[in-house]
């Protein structure tokens, strides 16, 4: 049987990805299910419980991206300028419309434009929405796996983001649209052509070790170094029962996948010269058996001591499964040990003591002196040796009891400890809620403090606003008693300045009438003496004139 898989190198790649089924392989995938990433592509893959995304930097770096990303709410692709109804482009038409034609499209938007459709697309694959997001998702998918001219040529000529979205629609693993994750273009050919692996911690060039069978001829997607030949999902978790490898072609399957589809069961022993039954796992790519109960010795030998109380517990429900229905007697022992060990767990007793008893039961399992003794249970033995042995027994329960008493007294001793520190934290606790009572009492205070100045300001406020209306009528008035004034002023001056020159005109009439009065007065004295002088005339026209006048 394979060996489990080990813990990463330190620096490796570690990447959570949707685990979602090739659509060729299985039907229509699941965009709810999350993976991890793996270090060596011949290590065993197993399923990750967490849904968090992670992404390929340091752990510390990355939380503190990931709150940001959170705290933002992802507002910046939020803000998105104003385009014409002609260059918008919808996911859709990038599913279904023409390569080119959205490639010269998608080249004359905005970044922020871009990122909005990744971001959609993001939206859509976490399933946030129910129904209508899988609806939505599996019209996109449909769209794009009934497009044959999508071949290599054809796809060298998209847009970058376009042919993220396109992959990430036919694969379902969002992490093709995160920032964080950058691949080559080629490399995105590739994945979506089902010629290299869609896992990005693996990205093995498919079929992975040029292997032949059955399944990795389909060329489907399927990669067996890191994903379940039943049901081609691949995540990643290290050191576990959660996934079994088959000895001869090296392809790896889901326990619980195997355990469904009726892959272990009872046969005839693998082994040379042994002719006992034991439970078997049959490879769903190569149809041939594997033997179950050495593979599991090795896993809890190697990895058991890392385990913390759940993990142990989840371990030894995978193995409780793997035999519930094996009708060797080896395998129905590990059985019942694995419930008795479950029960204690969940009764309080520690990790480090579960790993020894079940270690010490491997151990007894491959002792053929014990399983002799327990196969010819029925020789007689000699009454001396029989003491012995049940010395030896005894001893064994006393030196257990001894044990089990001092991991009591160990957990008694731990739980009078944490009840001294509840108490503690309670004390603290209640000091803090009265604090904060008071801080509450004190904060009302205040609170009852400003709505009486903002009352009271609002009054000033009401108060100014009258006077400042009364100034304003008033201000009116006055501009209009001004008005009437001036015009009045005005019309004063007029009649003043035209009686002034009615005065003058009068004056300088006056002046010329006497004038000419005298020179009339001259002319006559010469005409008495002279005769009629033709300027009297005019003159005596001229004053006819100034008379009309």
């Amino acid at each position: 049987m394979l060996p489990p898989r080990q813990q990463p190198r330190p620096g490796g790649l570690q990447t959570s990805l949707s685990l979602v089924v090739s659509p060729d392989a299985c039907g229509s995938p699941n965009p709810q299910e999350r993976g991890s990433t793996s270090d060596q592509a011949r290590d065993s893959p197993s399923e990750s419980a967490s849904s968090r995304e992670t992404w390929p930097t340091s752990d510390a770096l990355m939380a503190k991206k990931l709150e940001k990303e959170k705290e933002n709410g992802y507002a910046e692709h939020s803000v998105v300028r104003n385009m014409p109804n002609s260059d918008k482009i919808s996911l859709r038409d990038i599913a279904r419309e023409r390569v080119d034609v959205i490639a010269d499209r998608m080249r004359n938007l905005p970044d922020e434009y871009l990122e909005k459709f990744k971001y959609e697309l993001r939206v859509i694959l976490e399933g946030s929405g129910g129904a209508q997001h899988r609806n939505e998702f599996q019209f996109l998918q449909r769209l794009v796996n009934c497009r044959g001219e999508l071949t290599e040529g054809i796809l060298c000529l998209t847009h970058r983001t376009q042919l993220e979205i396109l992959v990430a629609i036919k694969t379902g693993i969002q992490a093709f649209l995160h920032p964080s994750v950058s691949l080559s273009q080629a490399s995105l050919i590739d994945i979506f052509l089902y010629k290299r692996c869609r896992n990005i911690a693996c990205g093995s060039v498919l079929p992975a070790e040029e292997c032949s069978c059955e399944i990795c001829s389909k060329k489907n997607g399927f990669c067996n170094l890191c994903m379940c030949a039943i049901c081609n999902k691949f995540d990643f978790e290290v050191n576990t029962c959660r996934w079994i490898g088959c000895d001869l072609c090296s392809h790896w399957t889901h326990t619980d996948c195997a355990i469904s589809n009726g892959q272990i069961g009872t046969g005839p022993s693998v082994k040379v010269g042994v002719s006992s039954a034991e439970t078997l796992f049959r490879c769903h790519a190569c149809s041939r058996t594997s033997e179950l109960l050495g593979w599991v010795k090795d896993v809890f030998q190697h990895c058991a001591p890392t385990w913390d109380a759940e993990a142990f517990v989840r371990e030894l429900d995978f193995v409780r499964r793997i035999f519930q229905r094996s009708e060797d007697a080896r395998g129905r022992k590990l059985y019942w040990k694995c419930e008795e060990l479950v029960e204690k767990l969940k009764g309080g007793v520690a990790d480090p003591m579960a790993c020894k008893v079940i270690l010490s039961f491997f151990q007894d399992l491959d002792d053929p002196s014990k399983n002799q003794g327990n196969d010819e249970g029925a020789r007689p033995i000699a009454p001396l040796e029989a003491f012995g042995k049940i010395a030896d027994v005894v001893q064994e329960a006393i030196r257990k009891m001894e044990a089990v008493a001092e991991e009591k007294m160990r957990l008694v001793k731990k739980a009078r400890l944490s009840l001294e520190a509840c108490d503690q934290e309670l004390k603290d606790k209640a000091r803090e809620v009265s604090m904060l009572k008071m801080e509450r009492q004190k904060k009302k205070q205040q609170i009852d403090d400003i709505e009486s100045i903002v009352r009271l300001k609002q009054a000033e406020a009401e108060m100014f606003d009258k006077k400042a209306a009364e100034a304003r009528r008033e201000a009116e008035r006055l501009q209009q008693i001004t008005l009437t004034k001036t015009n009045k002023s005005e019309e004063d001056y007029t009649n003043r300045y035209l009686k002034q020159r009615l005065c003058e005109a009068e004056a300088e009439k006056q002046y010329i009438i006497e004038k000419m009065k005298l020179q009339e007065s001259s002319r006559a004295a010469q005409s008495s003496a002279g005769g009629t002088d033709p300027s009297q005339i005019m003159y005596s026209k001229i004053q006819d004139l100034i008379k009309n006048m």
